[in-house]
């Protein structure tokens, strides 16, 4: 897949700036820049010090297109392994264009999308999983997708798959020496010490799987409906979150008829806001439809924010509404609003101190803080507080993959079943594992995923 063409890319955003980065990787990154760079002090570029940074002008045909500072790395010591060029220069788009079009002119190619970082991969700078990571972390958003990605690219999710992939290879070596010898009637892998093992991986592949769910909502953020019969304050409570009206608040009931979305960053984790129609029954065609959209919203979110009015509140309602809406990944948040406004009976209340919920009134930014504190604690009970979280859906596949051979090697002990059908199934097993750090892959699989790469990385 990798040639040794030399490429170029702006690694900074496109546009006007104060300074822009331009990257060039190959064998002729430091021979063609050495043409056309005339440093301060008549230095000749190929005899500097790695990772050194020079002054000077870059030169069209004895005319200067802008001053520059060069950056020097040589292979393999570089991002990519092979020597590199970068070229900080003023953040014009003409002068970023002129200068891209003047290494064009001499041989270089420009690079597609995500090439430095695949060939970095491909060079060994960086296993597969490694280089997804990267991706993610230029994409983040958040302290928690942030954190994620930066987890990820220390490598110690690839060095657990790493060890888990080191003892199966060394038990299925086992196996197959006893193959060799079938005639000696001889057992070199030691079956109850194979029986532990494999349990052990199956706890540690459930895992990892496990955790999946959480690393997603990080990673993407996580899903939070507000729903609740009319008039009991979503929009409100939407607004205040957000701390803008972006919701239309009136007294009229079915005043939300469709489904309003915002994020908003809470201790550096994302949430995903849906604020939907008011939930009752109603012969009105368009509202019917969009409680059919608030039932799917609430469906499709992690978290529930159930909101009742203090003053319009019926136990058999809410106590129905949340049954029907149960399910054992949803976090239901009961909310009690407008208790500035509290003119309920003391039977009533009575009969509300059953229920375990919050008390706020939604206008008020200090009481709905009670509230951001409250999803933040749920978000703990999402985290799985193990060491390495995936948040990868390709990475997910694989180990589910992985377990469902796993599965099949554990079975096939249980039925003694012979050790060459056992060997094809740890082979599947160590495969589906290798897929993740790009051990066993194709050129598909790779051009899929660097090309959802921004050019210059």
């Amino acid at each position: 897949m990798m040639n040794d063409e030399t490429i170029i890319a702006l690694a900074t955003p496109s546009g006007m700036g104060a300074i822009s980065v331009i990257r060039i990787s190959g064998s002729k990154a430091i021979s063609i820049t050495e043409k056309l760079f005339k440093p301060k002090g008549n230095k000749i570029l190929s005899k500097q010090k790695s990772h050194t940074v020079h002054l000077g002008n870059l030169m069209k045909n004895n005319f200067v297109l802008d001053e520059v500072l060069v950056t020097i790395f040589f292979g393999p010591n570089s991002y990519t392994g092979e020597d590199t060029i970068e070229i900080s220069c003023h953040g014009s788009t003409y002068i970023q264009q002129k200068i891209i079009d003047l290494y064009i002119e001499n041989g270089i190619r420009v690079a597609t999308p995500g090439e430095f970082t695949l060939r970095a991969f491909l060079n060994g700078k960086m296993d597969l999983n490694q280089a997804e990571a990267v991706a993610d972390l230029i994409a983040s958003e958040n302290e928690g997708s942030h954190n994620l990605a930066i987890q990820q690219m220390k490598s110690g999710f690839s060095n657990d798959l790493k060890k888990l992939r080191s003892e199966l290879l060394h038990f299925s070596s086992m196996i197959e020496l006893e193959l060799d010898f079938s005639q000696e009637d001889v057992e070199f892998a030691e079956r109850n010490e194979f029986k532990k093992l494999i349990n052990k991986i199956t706890k540690e592949l459930g895992d990892l799987i496990n955790s999946f769910s959480s690393g997603n909502v990080l990673k993407n953020g996580i899903a939070v409906a507000i729903a609740g019969k009319p008039n009991a304050g979503k929009s409100s409570l939407l607004n205040t979150l957000l701390n803008e009206d972006k919701a239309i608040v009136s007294n009229i009931p079915g005043t939300t008829r469709d489904s309003i979305e915002d994020s908003l960053i809470i201790d550096g984790i994302k949430f995903r806001f849906t604020d939907t129609a008011g939930l009752r029954k109603t012969d009105d065609v368009i509202e019917s439809k969009g409680i059919e959209k608030t039932k799917e919203k609430i469906r499709q979110a992690k978290i529930l924010i159930y909101l009742f009015d203090v003053n319009d509140t019926n136990l058999d309602e809410i106590n129905s509404d949340i049954e029907s809406f149960k399910r054992k990944d949803l976090s239901v948040i009961l909310v009690r609003n407008k208790v500035d406004l509290e003119i309920v009976s003391k039977d009533l209340f009575k009969e509300l101190k059953n229920l375990n919920f919050l008390e706020i009134s939604a206008n008020d930014n200090n009481s709905v803080n009670i509230l951001k504190n409250k999803l933040l604690d749920e978000v703990n009970i999402l985290n799985p507080h193990t060491d390495t979280i995936v948040s990868n859906s390709r990475h997910y596949q694989a180990l589910i993959n992985a377990m469902t051979a796993i599965k099949d090697v554990s079975n096939g002990l249980e039925s003694n079943i012979s050790g060459d059908l056992l060997s094809i199934d740890i082979r599947k097993s160590i495969e589906h594992l290798a897929e993740i750090t790009g051990k066993i892959t194709n050129d598909d699989v790779l051009g899929n995923i660097f090309s959802n790469f921004c050019i210059g990385k």
